[in-house]
C-alpha cells in the first residue's frame, strides 16, 4: 500500500507506532496520505497529502487507493458539525471539515467504494473567504474542548482549529502554528488587522499558539476550550487561564 484514504470519521496520528504514544494529529474522513514505511503488521508511517504532516497510524483506519485518487484535490467539504455518509450498508458519522472525494449529485467515490451523502457541504473553489464567513464557521466551535492533536469539535488544538476553518474556506494551511506563521502576508499593527487574520503568540522564544482575529480586539482560539478573549497589542487578555504562549508575536493575512 503506497497511497491510501481515511475511511473513518477521525483517525489519530501518533508520534511513534504505538497506541500509548502521543497523538500529534488527526486525519478526517476522505483525506489522503502517502505511506512511507511500515512497522510490524499494524502500523504505517504516513505523510498527509494536504499539508505534508507525518506520523504513525494503524492501517485499519485507511483504505488503499491509487496515486491519481490520492493526489486529486477534493472540492467538496462537509459543513455540519456531524454528517452521515453511507457506504454500502454502513453509515458513518463524520465531523465538519471532512472531505468528499469525487463527489457529485449526492454520490462519490472513496478508493474503490462508492458512497452517498445528502448533508450540507461547501464547494471549496466557490467560497469567497470573508469576515462574515469566518464568524459563521468559527462560532459553531465555541466550547469545543481542547485536545492536543485534535481537529474536530469533540476535541481540537489551536492550530487544528485554524486549519479546519481555513480548509472550509478553500485555503490549505500547514498543520502547526509555527508553520502557519510562515505563510500569508504580514500585518504590521493590530489596528490594521481584519476579521479572519491569524494572530500568533510566543513563550518569549518559539511560536506556540494561534487564533483567529474577530475585529481588532477579539480572538477566537482553542485554549482549554474554544473561546473568545480580548486581544491587545501585548497579547491575550482573559479572566480565565492563559495558554503557555500569550504574548502577541505576529499577525498574518491569507486572502
Amino acid at each position: 500500500m503506497e497511497y491510501a484514504v481515511v475511511n473513518v470519521p477521525a483517525a489519530p496520528v501518533r508520534r511513534k507506532p504505538a497506541h500509548r504514544k502521543e497523538m500529534v494529529n488527526q486525519l478526517l474522513f476522505g483525506e489522503s496520505v502517502r505511506v512511507l514505511k511500515k512497522s510490524g503488521n499494524l502500523w504505517v508511517k504516513v505523510r498527509s497529502l494536504h499539508d505534508g504532516y507525518e506520523g504513525w497510524m494503524t492501517h485499519t483506519l485507511l483504505m488503499e487507493t491509487d496515486k491519481r485518487f490520492a493526489n486529486t484535490r477534493t472540492a467538496c467539504i462537509t459543513t455540519d458539525i456531524l454528517s452521515s455518509i453511507v457506504m454500502g450498508e454502513k453509515r458513518i458519522n463524520v465531523p465538519v471539515g471532512s472531505s468528499l472525494p469525487f463527489f457529485a449529485d449526492g454520490k462519490g467515490k472513496l478508493g474503490s467504494m462508492e458512497y452517498s451523502f445528502s448533508g450540507h457541504y461547501f464547494q471549496r473553489d466557490e467560497q469567497q473567504p470573508g469576515e462574515e464567513l469566518v464568524r459563521q464557521l468559527s462560532s459553531a466551535w465555541l466550547n469545543a474542548p481542547y485536545l492536543w492533536g485534535g481537529r474536530t469539535p469533540l476535541g481540537v488544538d489551536c492550530s487544528g482549529f485554524v486549519q479546519v476553518i481555513y480548509k472550509l474556506m478553500g485555503i490549505d494551511l500547514p498543520r502547526d502554528a509555527w508553520q502557519q506563521a510562515q505563510e500569508g502576508e504580514p500585518v504590521k499593527k493590530l489596528i490594521e488587522a481584519k476579521t479572519g487574520d491569524l494572530a500568533f503568540f510566543d513563550n518569549k522564544e518559539d511560536i506556540v499558539h494561534v487564533g483567529i482575529i474577530l475585529g481588532k480586539d477579539q480572538l477566537i482560539h482553542a485554549s482549554g476550550k474554544v473561546r473568545i478573549d480580548e486581544l491587545t497589542k501585548k497579547g491575550i487578555q482573559s479572566d480565565g487561564p492563559l495558554p503557555s504562549g500569550s504574548r502577541l508575536r505576529a499577525i498574518r493575512r491569507y486572502w
